[in-house]
């Protein structure tokens, strides 16, 4: 009887001794499983169980391979987001991801390059840039109309349209904004419009004039024909020569040569334009110089098509008072050519700041409105821009870009 209660003891003592163990062992497991799971839940995955030891070894073993799935997919994740964003990178949209508090939660290279800006960190940024482009990355919405916006920048006047879709990270709320620069699609159509006006106004007023004109040569040279009207007759056809002749000059518009490239310096281009215009310049008590910001700038052009929108600037430039006229060119970060015409004379007015390359329109009395038109296409026609950057009582600046 006493060996049965002995061995009735023993075996009481190691279920005990068990049974504590296997509490204890429990605790200690759902530790590590809470601690693992509160480190996971923070994205933080810099921890390690000891795998040394022999009592839960197993386990821990377990729980460094659950860190080990974890770290893999993390990686694979960031692996995922990298190409993805280079990808990005590589389209001509801009996108912006916009958290709800105005934070930019992601840009891509192209947003940066049509905004002009480095870094975009805040939406409020774009009140530097333009106050209506801030409005619309405001009032643009998932599902809502095509947002529009213009501003401008180094290369001029720019014009984007935007578009919204709302989107879900993690908890949080976001707007994926995706915009184009439209500058030049809105330019080549209102090009073609004019052209094709253009040509048929020229087509029917030739068509009308064009006798008129020849039948009143011919009548004065009949004998007999004298007095008043002779004179009638000499009106008549001096008035439907210079129409014809005005309608010819607008002709040039839409059949402008194709540009006959070849390589030359910035420099020497601005030498010529200014020697060309020196007489016209010094009648009127004006300077006209050439400052290069970068050395030794070589353009790829037409030189002739680009020395006479040069000169046709600067003369515009003197014909409205300017004592200085200064011709400068740079080199910008996008390794495109830049060329300035600036000058101190009378400020274009607000209104006619946005006609002045209009066909047709003139701010002179003796003006045809051509020459800045006729500039501009030659600039599209070298996948270039010519803008009206600013005029106020600072001075007025035309810029040529050359992309």
């Amino acid at each position: 009887m006493a060996e049965i209660h002995v061995i009735l003891i023993v075996i009481a003592t190691v279920s005990a001794t068990a049974a504590i163990a296997s509490l204890i062992t429990s605790r200690r497991m759902r530790k590590k499983v809470a601690y693992m799971l509160d480190a996971l839940e923070d994205k933080e995955l810099n921890f390690r169980f000891d795998e040394s030891r022999f009592f839960g070894r197993r386990f821990n073993r377990t729980l460094n391979r659950l860190r080990g799935i974890f770290d893999k997919e993390r990686h694979e994740i960031i692996e995922q987001e990298k190409y993805f964003g280079l990808m990005l990178d590589h389209v001509r949209t801009g996108i912006v991801v916009v958290e709800d508090n105005g934070r930019i939660n992601y840009c891509n290279s192209t947003a940066l390059a049509i905004l002009g800006i480095a870094t975009f960190g805040h939406i409020r940024q774009l009140r530097t840039v333009s106050q209506s482009l801030y409005e619309a990355f405001q009032t643009v919405t998932d599902g809502s109309h095509e947002e529009r916006a213009s501003y401008y920048n180094e290369s001029g006047k720019v014009t984007i349209s935007l578009t919204a879709s709302n989107a879900k990270i993690g908890k949080s709320k976001v707007k994926v904004v995706a915009f184009n620069d439209i500058s030049d699609e809105i330019a080549e159509s209102e090009q073609e419009s004019w052209s094709k006006l253009i040509r048929v106004l020229t087509h029917e007023i030739m068509n009308t004039v064009t006798p008129i004109a020849s039948l009143s040569e011919t009548l004065l040279k009949f004998d007999g024909v004298d007095g008043e009207i002779r004179n009638g007759l000499d009106t008549i056809s001096q008035s439907s020569r210079s129409l014809i002749k005005f309608v010819d000059s607008y002709r040039n518009l839409t059949r402008v040569a194709s540009p006959v490239k070849k390589a030359f310096f910035v420099r020497e281009l601005a030498e010529r334009v200014i020697n060309l215009t020196k007489e016209q310049a010094l009648m009127a008590g004006a300077v006209c110089t050439y400052t290069e910001k970068s050395e030794d700038i070589l353009l790829y052009a037409d030189e002739g098509q680009i020395t006479q929108i040069l000169i046709n600037l600067v003369k515009n430039a003197i014909q409205a008072g300017a004592r200085n006229v200064g011709i400068s060119a740079d080199i910008n970060l996008s390794e495109q050519i830049i060329i300035n015409v600036a000058n101190d004379g009378r400020p274009i007015s607000k209104e006619s700041q946005e006609e002045i390359f209009v066909p047709f329109y003139t701010t002179k009395q003796e003006g045809t409105g051509i020459g800045l038109s006729l500039s501009r296409q030659i600039m599209r026609m070298h996948n270039g821009t010519l803008t009206l950057n600013r005029s106020d009582e600072k001075g007025t600046i035309f810029t040529l870009l050359f992309k």
